[in-house]
């Protein structure tokens, strides 16, 4: 299996699992825990999930996934912009971690940019990171500005999480360049769209055709076709897309395939504003 190395040289599975839209509704959670335990097996045993996601009904989901098996999961987790400093903070990732039922979460991300200056939140990361709360801080939906920003605690940001997919490549003019050069893992969430619009592209389901694959495998893949740098966070909550996710790992696109991908989604020939969802 494809690993991305942390800067801190714990290795994780390129391919993850994502949680948004997950613990909406009561109902279902059996059968979002049922799809996170089967990915788990298929050794997608990186799960991000999120405060935001359902209130914490995301997290509590995963709480039910993992139980018995914390140790195979690599745990990511978000705090929202308003919650990122001082106290609130601190109250934020101790209801996180009681969500989840966990000593430690392994990486805790700002989930996007707020009022608070991110020397305020580094300052919280650092101080929660230092009494085991979390193993390391990130970042998501940050920029290029934005991480240099970081100054001197810029080594120390473990991953930036990103809308990264066919349809949204303006990280590869300079932001995944930056962050590659300085060994700092993107994570990259909805691969495979939102709406199905990506998904009905005729060149994908061209190449999607030569592999016997689904768009939504080739357009994970796609995101995987760099050895190491990217984790891809597709989120499943049905048995056989989990298994679908899992088999992306086993496409190999070839330069023909790469080219007719880039004939239909440029890459971007400059700066753009980072997307996000």
């Amino acid at each position: 299996m494809t690993v991305v190395r942390l800067p801190d040289g714990t290795e994780v599975p390129a391919l993850g699992q994502g949680t948004w839209h997950m613990g909406e509704r009561g109902a279902r959670r059996a059968q979002e825990a049922a799809a996170l335990r089967l990915g788990l097996d298929l050794g997608m045993t990186l799960i991000d999930t999120a405060e935001m996601y359902a209130e914490g009904g995301a997290e509590e989901v995963v709480a039910e996934a993992i139980t018995g098996r914390r140790d195979e999961v690599f745990i990511v987790s978000k705090v929202y912009p308003h919650n990122a400093g001082g106290a609130k903070l601190k109250a934020a990732c101790e209801r996180s971690l009681k969500r989840l039922r966990v000593e430690a979460i392994d990486l805790y991300l700002l989930h996007w940019r707020g009022s608070v200056p991110l020397a305020d939140t580094v300052e919280g990361f650092e101080r929660m990171r230092a009494e085991g709360r979390i193993r390391r801080w990130g970042v998501s939906n940050l920029d290029l500005d934005d991480l240099e920003e970081l100054g001197a605690a810029l080594p120390d940001c473990a991953a930036n999480q990103v809308l990264y997919s066919l349809e949204h490549r303006g990280i590869e003019h300079d932001l995944l360049p930056f962050c590659r050069g300085r060994g700092m893992p993107v994570m990259a969430y909805s691969p495979v769209g939102q709406g199905g619009a990506l998904l009905r592209n005729r060149a994908l389901g061209e190449v999607a055709r030569r592999h016997g694959a689904t768009p939504a495998q080739v357009a994970i893949a796609w995101t995987l076709r760099s050895p190491g740098g990217v984790i891809s966070i597709p989120k499943a909550a049905d048995p056989e897309h989990v298994r679908q996710n899992a088999a992306a790992r086993d496409i190999a696109l070839t330069a023909e395939d790469l080219a007719a991908l880039d004939a239909a989604f440029p890459p971007p020939a400059r700066k753009r504003p980072l997307a996000m969802l």
